[in-house]
């Protein structure tokens, strides 16, 4: 029997375990501190069926390198990661579970919608399972990298680290480790895993040291068994509305899988993509049904958890931690004990990595990717305005002239802004190629997207609608994409001949 576990899986454990215990101490902080979302759903609903959704992937990611071991003949077989899709768990939960929730004030209706945006998130990504490679081939990669690369920039920069300053003594030290180990790239003393150091560090100093925003730290031990649970069906009504965010997200994961994948069987683990990518996608179409609100994921990490010596142990005593510990109320108590300051620097890490790498692939298209930035900074501000209106007391009737115009220019380029995206960013790199069959195919799908509210909602809650050919605003900007791409393939055109 081939062994499934070497020393170089405690050190995997550890950085793929608080990976994912980052990402829920994220959502919880968001949740609980932006919108003032009851905390006991979150504890007792929202992380046990999440936190199943990484066991059953992780498992089968065991299993799958296991079997790899077993067909080559060979123990030097590490497992593929699998955990909380970073970029997306802050998405939703800025952009779906915070706004239903200040919309309806219901919290179970929140849950509800979350489960929803999740399933549909599932389904997409279970049929990308055997198109995503198409997906990956034609659609470019400015497109793909860009809309992820800003969200990178706008919500897992600018947001944690509001949450670093919040708290400064706590925030800036972990951010100080994380500059040091992972922007710099120097080794720790003693080899000390920076992760676990500023999370450690962080913590130890928030409740050492006086601070005024400090809480009770509360646990919740108890069994919280996720059930499927077939209310998800009363949110669907308000999902649909979420498409925009749903549809791009589905993608990037699919998209990225691929490229994990690719980079799995460069360092010597060949697994089957499909296999990787329907595990990913059944994962999260079950977490979803159970309560969960954020999807799983392949991570990119597979070569660095080989070079450390891992095996398979490590994705099997992490799905077994994260899925058990969530159940049993030991994973969101830790969520709840560790404040967001001292993780927040990690998602800032993490966004900067998703930037970079969008500038590195993309060298010669930067316009295509800066333009793709643009609407994530939009729904940035976008969150901002609405949040500061509310707090106010205000609303959009109370605006008027330019002060009107501008909430509405901030309105539609934030709406469905990842869409937008991967949208614009291809549309710029197929001009810049000078390849006009893609170029046009982009632009009418706009065109289309625009009239029905896909992309560039007049709506403030960003719902989709039918399209109504009579001149107003969503026509407007449907007139003006359409005048841009004929002048543009015009142009191209006379300077061919």
């Amino acid at each position: 029997m081939k062994r499934i576990f070497a020393r170089g899986d405690i050190n995997a454990f550890f950085g793929l375990m608080l990976d994912n215990v980052t990402n829920l101490v994220i959502l919880t902080g968001i949740l609980t501190g932006v919108f003032g979302y009851p905390l006991k759903i979150i504890m007792t609903r929202m992380i046990p069926a999440t936190a199943l959704g990484v066991m059953i992937g992780d498992l089968v990611y065991t299993y799958m390198a296991y079997r790899l071991m077993k067909k080559e003949n060979r123990d030097n077989v590490t497992a593929m990661p699998l955990g909380l899709d970073t970029p997306s768990t802050v998405g939703i939960t800025l952009t779906v579970l915070g706004p239903v929730y200040l919309q309806t004030k219901d919290p179970y209706l929140t849950l509800y919608v979350g489960m929803s945006v999740l399933i549909i998130m599932g389904i997409i990504k279970v049929i990308l399972s055997f198109l995503g490679e198409y997906v990956q081939k034609y659609f470019p990669e400015a497109g793909l990298l860009g809309s992820i690369g800003g969200i990178g920039l706008a919500l897992l920069g600018f947001y944690p680290m509001l949450d670093v300053f919040k708290l400064p003594i706590v925030g800036i030290t972990a951010l100080g480790i994380i500059i040091y180990a992972f922007f710099a790239r120097h080794e720790m003393p003693f080899k000390i895993p920076p992760v676990f150091a500023a999370v450690a560090l962080g913590t130890l100093l928030y409740y050492v040291l006086p601070m005024k925003e400090a809480h009770t730290a509360t646990t919740s031990l108890g069994f919280f068994l996720p059930y499927p649970d077939m209310n998800f069906i009363k949110g669907m009504k308000l999902a649909v509305n979420y498409l925009p965010v749903a549809i791009p997200f589905g993608i990037l994961t699919i998209v990225g899988g691929i490229n994990v994948n690719e980079s799995a069987r460069v360092a010597g683990d060949n697994y089957r993509t499909r296999d990787i990518l329907l595990t990913e996608a059944i994962a999260t179409l079950i977490a979803g049904i159970c309560g969960g609100v954020a999807q799983s994921t392949p991570y990119i990490g597979h070569p660095a958890y080989k070079r450390m010596g891992a095996k398979a142990g490590y994705t099997l005593a992490t799905g077994l931690f994260i899925g058990l510990g969530g159940m049993l109320g030991i994973v969101g108590g830790i969520v709840n004990i560790i404040p967001v300051a001292a993780v927040a620097p990690i998602l800032i890490f993490v966004g900067f990595e998703i930037a970079e790498q969008s500038y590195v692939v993309c060298k010669d298209e930067v316009p295509a990717i800066l333009f793709a930035f643009i609407p994530s900074i939009a729904n940035l501000v976008q969150v901002q305005v609405n949040s500061f209106m509310g707090f106010f007391g205000k609303s959009v009737a109370d605006l008027s002239g330019d002060l009107l115009a501008t909430y509405n220019a901030i309105t539609v380029l934030g709406n469905g802004f990842i869409l937008t995206a991967m949208l614009w960013g291809s549309m710029v790199s197929f001009l810049i190629r000078k390849n006009i069959k893609g170029f046009l195919v982009v632009n009418i799908t706009m065109i289309v997207f625009t009239l029905t509210g896909l992309i560039h909602s007049v709506n403030p809650n960003g719902s989709i609608y039918l399209p109504k050919f009579e001149m107003n605003y969503s026509m407007a900007i449907a007139i003006g994409y359409l005048l841009f791409t004929i002048l543009s393939v015009l142009m191209v055109k006379w300077k061919e001949d």
